[in-house]
């Protein structure tokens, strides 16, 4: 995965002069510095991602975007759970998604709320290659 980065707000990108909006660099130290619970869930996540391959987490004020070719999902910490934005081909029918919106006629956005470690489950993870494989 060849990455370009920005010169003047340092983050990485997968073009060469991608368009996007130069924000302050964050960490995923600091996006979870309060929100230790929170920390486990991304932890969780992250570990999972990184058995399908390289993985760049581009940490920001709102959370953390992670990136395969390109962006695959946003986790976002929240007051009282930690919110998953997976990028899917494909809508999913399952009362762990509390919205989805289709973006383009091969992704859609879907949210779930995670509040517990153990919810990144083999469901979760299925959905989490499904988002991997497709950002390629």
């Amino acid at each position: 995965m060849s990455r370009w980065t920005c010169p003047r707000c340092d983050r990485e990108f997968g073009k060469a002069n991608q368009s996007h909006v130069c924000v302050p660099g964050n960490s995923v130290e600091r996006t979870f510095a309060q929100r230790p619970h929170q920390r486990e869930i991304y932890d969780a996540i992250i570990a999972h991602l990184r058995t399908l391959g390289p993985v760049h987490e581009d940490a920001v004020k709102v959370g953390v975007f992670l990136l395969h070719e390109r962006k695959l999902a946003e986790v976002r910490p929240m007051a009282r759970a930690l919110s998953l934005e997976l990028f899917l081909p494909r809508p999913l029918d399952s009362p762990r998604v509390t919205r989805q919106q289709r973006i383009s006629a091969e992704r859609t956005w879907l949210t779930i709320r995670l509040t517990e470690a153990a919810q990144v489950d083999g469901e979760l993870c299925d959905w989490l290659a499904e988002a991997y494989f497709s950002a390629a």
